[in-house]
């Protein structure tokens, strides 16, 4: 007997129980001993029922709040992406009533985060996509999701020891490690390559971005020792206006420099300013397909960027959330995300909202 032509009154008959008990069962609600459940369970299975979870779903007419919770950013950074896909995902699964509302966090600032999640546990919340902060940070309002039974996302800097529903991004050690075997395929007989970095107080904006160096200095450790790293700091403090002095006394210091590769999604810093000094001696590698790197690597100051698929990511994770929340299915735990090279000659064919 086929699932769909099977009726509540079919497995009522055919266990011998109330259609309402059957009701109970099949939504998971008290009041049904143990003997009733073992039969309609037994009944179940000799007819090879499997529930229509999408209508059980649609019917149940419940409401669910999701939150994302991202660092703070400027307009046409990689997470306007991540915010775009997460908001498409929920607009699709709009009948099924949920919410999904946006959170920020100012990175470097402990204090502002506590704050944070102190205000964000006085709200409902049924799931939680996060970029995470520090390890220490992040473990403890994840402790508290887990003492509430909230199940949580995460994006971009994967901490197994934290235990998410699950996660998605890039493998950040073997994407930096990809990075550099790829800059060396057009750099292997320079002396010196620039590392350009974003930091505050010596820290870098994120776990995924360290890891991601990590790999780049093990393949250049490995199999180009003699080429010197030199890096330059563009310092997250500064104001724009600022850069192009940095940059330009880096540049006179450094006439043999003429490949730099950046961690985070800001090459364009880098590529614009080698536009504005018509500078076509020096050639920038970094990631993310925002609009402002995309059009340096069609003017040619960027040579390559490495794609993550931010859009994606983002209606992924809350598509997760449904499918565990809402539907009870079970979800992939670790999603690694491809690690794709964009030139040029192959930018426009980057589809970046498919799924």
């Amino acid at each position: 007997m086929a699932s769909e032509k099977i009726t509540i009154k079919d497995i009522a008959a055919r266990a011998g129980v109330s259609t309402g008990t059957v009701d109970r069962v099949l939504h998971n609600r008290p009041n049904v001993s143990k003997v009733a459940l073992d039969k309609v369970n037994k009944a179940l299975e000799e007819m090879d029922y499997h529930p229509n979870m999408y209508a059980s779903a649609l019917a149940y007419n419940k409401d669910y709040t999701f939150y994302v919770v991202l660092p703070r950013h400027e307009q046409e950074a990689y997470w306007d992406e991540i915010e775009e896909g997460a908001q498409d995902c929920c607009n699709f699964r709009r009948d099924f009533g949920i919410t999904l509302k946006f959170i920020y966090y100012e990175r470097f600032n402990n204090v502002a985060f506590t704050r944070m999640v102190r205000e964000l546990f006085t709200a409902k919340i049924d799931g939680v996509v996060i970029v995470p902060s520090t390890l220490e940070l992040t473990s403890r309002f994840t402790e508290k999701l887990t003492q509430r039974q909230i199940p949580y996302v995460m994006l971009d800097s994967y901490m197994p020891d934290l235990k998410p529903l699950s996660f998605f991004g890039q493998d950040s050690f073997a994407s930096g490690y990809f990075a550099a075997k790829m800059l060396m395929l057009i750099a292997n007989k320079e002396r010196q390559i620039a590392v350009v970095k974003q930091t505050r107080d010596g820290k870098v904006g994120s776990k995924q971005q360290a890891n991601r160096e990590t790999g780049f200095r093990h393949y250049m450790g490995d199999h180009f020792p003699d080429i010197e790293l030199i890096e330059v700091d563009l310092p997250l403090d500064e104001e724009r206006k600022e850069y192009e002095g940095i940059l330009n006394e880096f540049f006179k210091k450094h006439p043999h420099i003429h490949h730099c590769i950046t961690f985070n999604s800001k090459a364009h810093l880098v590529g614009e300013f080698l536009l504005r000094s018509n500078r076509r001696d020096i050639q920038v590698m970094g990631y993310d397909m925002v609009p402002k790197n995309a059009e340096c690597l069609r003017q040619g100051s960027i040579s390559f960027l490495i794609a993550q698929h931010a859009y994606q990511q983002g209606y992924a994770s809350v598509d997760t959330l449904f499918n565990a929340i809402v539907m009870k299915r079970k979800v992939t735990p670790v999603n690694y995300m491809p690690i794709e090279i964009l030139t040029k000659e192959n930018v426009e064919f980057y589809r970046r909202k498919a799924i």
